[in-house]
């Protein structure tokens, strides 16, 4: 029994690898297949150039048809710059495909540099490439011929008005164009209509020039009496109501003719019997014309428009010539009207005036809102600086390069404290008291030889803001990076402090970017009161823009 089960085990342990063996030499060129799948390779076109010069960096891909690759993207080549990153190339070869990527990049400082090994994603599969050693040359210059000269001392440059004319022009030719408007339709002598060209005359003028209008209607043509009366009898009741100044408009004919009668009596108006009479007779044809739809024949018609225009001849002639006073005293009344008629129209440009300021205020209030109009009305302090004339450039060495709302001045340094192996030290700021933002640059060389300390840099960078009177500090860590990739180290917070000039605290906001390495360091410090929207979009601005050199 013993015997018999032994070559049983043995049998069914032989049988079991032997199953091993066929499922290993079943899959194994499988795996080596798949080991053999996707290739990659970089290659440069050569180790050593001059400043300013580009290197040609060619990724190759070996795989297959059907796999999605990722070549690398933006500044990965650091401390190299990449200048211009190629289209891919492909090349297809049934199943399989060949890409290739060429990438140029550059370096404007001299000495040895390394490319880092560069990642590349095949089905989200890693592959890296090697590493590459760089020698970036100076360029040689014959000093027999060109002479050195000293470094120049920092000229102060004088601020841009460009933007300040753009608004000054556009305030101008908005004023002009309101100017223009106001001009044309209130201020500008306007060609008189014919009614107001007839109503500037003189009663006199008037009456007969309306009569001799009445003679060429076609009233009478047309069968309109009662309207030909009717205008008739106006003409003449309006005139003697301005000439012989007697309520004529609203009085009866037996009313009219009796102080007409009355007047001259008086002698104040000198009129014949028979003028008086025949005037009657008109205003009580007229009379029955309106009132009792009388239809006179158009001869008598016409003979009463004659004897209306006889009655205001007359008339003209019988009244006294107007003495010295009344002619200045109508002087007077007409200057008046002029002054009146000026005044309503300087009152009604200012009233369109003051329309469209509330209109242009409210439209851009519904499309920009509350805060953004009175800020801009205003000119809140950040705001003026963020919408000002924005300075790219380099500050201290080894060298910053960031973009900020004015040029940062250079401050002063006091002497530096042997202990701390300073030596050389740059400092660059600018201070906007009215919208409390601070922003300062600086640059640190040390002649120990070691490499930074960032988080020593950040205790000193605290402590200082505690000794200006910073309380409630809060700080936070992470990591920055600049718009090329290189890694430093961002503090940011804020602490509690009182306002200049006065006893208010406010919450202060701020943010400590540090980079560095082996003998040098690169601050920048950034400080702006909590809730100013324009203030964080100026840090984020800046920000951004931040760029410095790895090498001193």
């Amino acid at each position: 029994m013993v015997t018999v089960g032994s070559g049983l085990k043995v049998k069914i342990r032989s049988s079991a690898f032997l199953l091993g063996t066929l499922i290993f030499l079943l899959f194994c060129p499988s795996v080596i297949q798949s080991q053999k799948t996707s290739s990659v390779k970089a290659e440069i076109d050569t180790a050593q150039i001059k400043i300013g010069e580009q290197i040609q960096y060619k990724i190759t891909v070996e795989t297959d048809s059907l796999n999605l690759v990722y070549f690398p993207e933006d500044q990965t080549f650091s401390p190299l710059e990449m200048v211009e990153a190629l289209t891919v190339d492909t090349t297809k070869n049934k199943d399989r495909i060949t890409l290739q990527r060429i990438y140029a990049l550059t370096q404007f400082d001299s000495g040895s540099y390394v490319i880092p090994q560069q990642r590349i994603a095949i089905n989200e599969e890693p592959f890296l490439t090697d590493s590459f050693q760089i020698a970036v040359a100076d360029v040689v210059v014959d000093t027999t011929k060109q002479k050195l000269y000293d470094i120049k001392p920092l000229v102060k440059v004088d601020r841009s008005y460009a933007k300040v004319w753009k608004w000054l022009i556009g305030i101008l030719l908005g004023l002009l164009i309101i100017g223009g408007v106001l001009y044309w339709f209130f201020f500008r002598p306007k060609p008189l209509t014919e009614e107001e060209k007839v109503a500037l005359l003189p009663p006199y003028d008037r009456a007969l020039l309306q009569l001799k209008e009445l003679e060429n209607s076609r009233y009478l043509i047309q069968d309109e009496y009662k309207k030909y009366y009717s205008e008739l009898t106006h003409i003449v009741r309006a005139y003697l109501e301005e000439e012989v100044h007697i309520s004529a408009m609203e009085s009866t004919t037996d009313q009219l003719i009796g102080r007409l009668e009355l007047l001259k009596d008086a002698g104040e108006l000198k009129l014949e019997d028979d003028t008086l009479n025949q005037f009657k007779k008109v205003l009580q044809t007229a009379d029955l014309v309106k009132f009792a739809k009388s239809k006179p024949a158009v001869s008598i018609a016409e003979d009463d428009r004659k004897s209306v225009e006889f009655v205001v001849i007359k008339t003209k002639e019988a009244l006294p010539e107007p003495v010295e006073e009344e002619l200045l005293q109508n002087e007077e009344y007409l200057a008046e009207l002029e002054r009146k008629r000026k005044r309503k129209r300087i009152w009604t440009a200012a009233a369109v005036l003051a329309g469209l300021i509330i209109l242009g205020i409210g439209t851009s209030t519904a499309i920009l809102g509350v805060q953004e109009v009175k800020d801009t009305v205003l000119r809140h302090p950040t705001k003026r600086l963020l919408e000002g004339e924005w300075v790219s450039s380099s500050y201290g060495y080894p060298p910053i390069d960031i973009e900020t709302p004015e040029v940062l001045k250079r401050k002063e340094l006091g002497e530096f404290n042997p202990a701390d192996s300073i030596q050389s030290a740059q400092l660059f700021g600018i201070t906007n008291y009215d919208g409390m933002f601070t922003a300062s640059v600086s640059a640190t060389t040390f002649s120990n030889g070691k490499p930074v300390d960032f988080e020593k840099s950040v205790e000193e960078v605290l402590r200082s803001l505690e000794s200006k009177g910073a309380k409630n500090l809060i700080a936070k860590n992470e990591e920055a990076y600049t718009k090329s990739g290189v890694q430093g180290l961002k503090t940011y917070g804020s602490y509690q402090m009182k306002a200049p000039e006065s006893n208010k605290s406010i919450r202060t906001k701020y943010a400590v970017f540090l980079f560095g390495g082996t003998g040098f360091q690169q601050q920048i410090i950034l400080t702006w009161m909590d809730g100013d929207t324009y203030a964080e979009r100026i840090v984020q601005r800046i920000t951004a823009s931040i760029d410095v050199k790895t090498q001193a």
